[in-house]
């Protein structure tokens, strides 16, 4: 009995320090970050590849003579920025390329990706302004509706998203990558690099929260004016004129199914990052990736804003 209740020990014994091996708890499945979610990208970056390319050729044809052609411009040139980064992603992620490429990501690749994704986000924004403008005040005439200022704005605004938010990351992710600190881009910043990428995390929730309160409130106004030319339309004109209108709701269509999501998670995650947690959740991370996956749809979803809004574009396209 004595020797049976020994054996049963050891046996519980070694299946007890079996569970608690080390192969055990760091093990991690990383199919869907090495497999699925490349293959997501790289579908996407054929298609915005494809749209974009088109609008480029369309928009760069069309004079700059409204506010709208100006902002749509500046978003199919962050499109196009957007989608070049997409592909080194893929390589990246998968990791086909060396680990200098995951370095190189790390440093100016992903840093580029959140750049154009917020001066995306700053545009529609601003295409938001100009639509309520128009509708609210279609024969006026202001400083948001003359071309001069609006390009001069435009401008002003690369220059200070990029010299406040991009460029101090690329400088100050400056340690010495390796071959494992190159898969966390935390590890690539030192102390500063560290401080300043939670300051660039909380200036850019204030671009996406700040113009989410804006996009609220002019579309609240603008259903407004398209519930009142609904209710006084009598004639087939005025009808095409109420349609014309509610078109400018795919800006906010597409504003929320891209960003909103990827801000709600990125809460959490970033808590979670900045902290050095070095096990990250691994469904934090997944959820991560699927949301910013959403958000670079916005580069697909982007050229179908142009033809709906811009009569001179389908009139191109046609």
């Amino acid at each position: 009995m004595e020797r049976q209740a020994s054996k049963m020990n050891q046996s519980h014994l070694n299946s007890t320090s079996e569970d608690h091996s080390p192969s055990v708890i760091c093990t991690k499945d990383t199919s869907i970050t090495r497999v699925v979610f490349p293959c997501l990208y790289t579908l996407l970056f054929f298609t915005a590849v494809i749209f974009n390319s088109l609008a480029a050729w369309i928009s760069f044809h069309l004079p700059t003579s409204k506010t709208f052609v100006v902002y749509l411009k500046n978003v199919v040139v962050s499109d196009l920025l957007r989608t070049v980064t997409m592909l080194i992603k893929v390589i990246s992620d998968s990791e086909l390329g060396s680990w200098q490429l995951q370095a190189f990501t790390c440093r100016f690749s992903a840093v580029v990706f959140y750049f154009t994704m917020y001066m995306n986000i700053i545009l529609l924004g601003l295409i938001s302004l100009d639509r309520f403008v128009k509708i609210v005040n279609p024969f006026g005439k202001n400083l948001i509706q003359n071309p001069t200022f609006t390009q001069v704005l435009t401008v002003i605004i690369w220059i200070v998203l990029f010299s406040t938010t991009a460029l101090p990351n690329m400088i100050l992710t400056d340690e010495v990558p390796t071959p494992s600190s190159a898969k966390d881009c935390m590890l690539l910043k030192g102390s500063l690099g560290v401080y300043w990428h939670e300051v660039v995390i909380y200036v850019t929730k204030i671009i996406f929260w700040t113009v989410f309160a804006l996009m609220v409130t002019f579309y609240t106004l603008i259903s407004k004016k398209v519930y009142e030319s609904y209710r006084n339309s009598r004639s087939n004109d005025k009808n095409s004129t109420r349609k014309a209108k509610a078109r400018v709701f795919i800006i906010v269509g597409v504003f929320f199914v891209c960003f909103t999501p990827y801000h709600f998670v990125r809460i959490p995650y970033t808590l979670t990052q900045i902290e050095k947690a070095r096990q990250l959740p691994n469904l934090l991370k997944i959820a991560k990736e699927s949301t910013q996956w959403l958000s670079a749809t916005n580069t697909s979803l982007d050229p179908l804003v142009y033809i709906l809004l811009c009569k001179s574009i389908r009139k191109k396209l046609l």
